[in-house]
């Protein structure tokens, strides 16, 4: 595992954590090998401007975004406007210093949205002596979705704006106003099965992709393959799962073939991955915090 310099410090702050918690969850979820089409230690999968070096690249280029967030959590102490706006500007310039260092290749823009809403949920709950559950984390960062930014600059329409638009498919914004369903009914579920039927936590973490790869419109894969790539991505998945998963023989062979199958019509599930990143992000801070000793739980201050 690839840890954060910031690891090696002997003090640091509950933001500067969190931030690192956040690049390791995309670290882990880009180094996740075999994905079906995705980015991993491999090669670029369906993308022939992308490999695993800029995605690590990009990954830590983000850690003072995710630590400002975190930062203006502590400031507003509670979900409102100013906190929303205050974040989506960060994520703006978060994207911009992302895009230098890719050289203008979009890596993480899905990411930034997803995990820079919950972490910045889990600051909020963490400064308010709360629980850190997932389910409330959740639950909070659709509050901050919720809320409209302002002072967004008119752009031109991303792929998922055009899919939503063109097929009426909701995208990452909707997912996360309703609370990330697809990471708690789906992802959340099948990683916690899978480990408790002992798979490894390479298997465990594949099979919570997979799972969420079955349900989701993947706004990513309907722009690149239309809808017959959509659904041939969800039954692949959910065949993988059905034949026992990434554990069996079986479930190996048909996750091979889903991954030429997604190959060959160039289809590639992003939107799956960034809410994989997500759910890696969300498992690893309720983790660390119920395994925290009683006096330091919600501090996160060493």
């Amino acid at each position: 595992m690839v840890m954060n310099a910031i690891l090696k410090k002997t003090h640091f702050s509950t933001a500067e954590y969190l931030a690192d918690l956040a690049v390791q969850a995309l670290i882990d979820e880009v180094n996740l090998t075999p994905k079906p089409a995705l980015v991993d230690r491999r090669g670029g999968g369906a993308h022939d401007d992308l490999n695993l070096e800029l995605m690590e690249k990009s990954a830590y280029s983000l850690f003072p975004m995710f630590k400002a967030m975190a930062e203006a959590a502590e400031i507003h102490g509670e979900v409102n406007q100013a906190l929303r706006e205050d974040i989506g500007q960060l994520g703006r310039q978060g994207e911009q210093r992302m895009l230098q260092v890719t050289h203008g290749i979009n890596t993480h823009r899905g990411a930034i949205w997803s995990i820079g809403l919950v972490l910045t949920a889990t600051a909020l709950t963490l400064y308010k002596q709360e629980p850190c559950l997932i389910t409330e984390i959740c639950k909070t960062a659709a509050e901050i979705a919720l809320l409209e930014d302002r002072f967004i600059p008119k752009q031109q329409f991303s792929h998922g704006q055009m899919v939503r638009q063109k097929f009426g498919i909701n995208g990452a914004k909707q997912q996360a106003q309703q609370g990330f369903p697809i990471i708690l009914e789906f992802g959340l579920v099948q990683l916690q099965c899978s480990r408790a039927l002992n798979t490894t936590e390479t298997e465990a973490r594949l099979n919570a992709l997979l799972a969420m790869m079955a349900e989701l419109s993947d706004t990513c894969v309907v722009h690149r393959a239309g809808l017959d790539g959509l659904n041939m991505m969800q039954s692949g998945a959910r065949e993988v799962l059905q034949l026992g998963g990434c554990s069996t023989n079986e479930g190996q062979q048909r996750l091979e073939q889903l991954e030429q199958n997604l190959l060959r019509i160039r289809a590639s599930a992003g939107g799956a991955a960034d809410l994989l990143a997500t759910l890696l992000f969300l498992d690893q801070a309720e983790q660390h915090n119920s395994s925290a000793p009683q006096g330091r739980r919600n501090q996160w201050k060493y």
